[in-house]
């Protein structure tokens, strides 16, 4: 999946924490969104704080379908909220290959 692709995906899943993301959608989304963030950040924190609002939702649901693609809850993603340690587990959740999971119908039944 390229950088636009994914983008284009996570925008149209806005909100929808069900299925899978691939590894690359994942990555290329978050890279979008710290890239996002730093540019409105140059212009102002006022827009750098409602770009990070508005890309929230997606973020936390392209979060929770790329956790569901190594057989995860979303809810792992509250991990976030331990400090340090947290985040390195996520990461590494995020970081790990696709493996049968029982969230994508597609790939269960294919």
């Amino acid at each position: 999946m390229t950088f636009l692709e994914s983008i284009q995906t996570c925008f149209s899943k806005y909100a929808t924490f069900e299925g899978t993301a691939a590894r690359s959608e994942y990555w290329w989304f978050a890279l979008f969104l710290f890239l996002g963030s730093c540019v409105c950040g140059v212009f102002s924190e006022k827009l750098q704080m409602a770009f990070n609002l508005l890309t929230l939702l997606p973020s936390l649901a392209v979060g929770a379908r790329r956790l569901h693609d190594t057989d995860r809850s979303g809810w792992w993603q509250l991990l976030a909220i331990v400090p340090l340690i947290g985040w390195i587990v996520l990461i590494v959740f995020w970081v790990q290959e696709s493996r049968p999971n029982r969230y994508d119908s597609a790939k269960a039944y294919a």
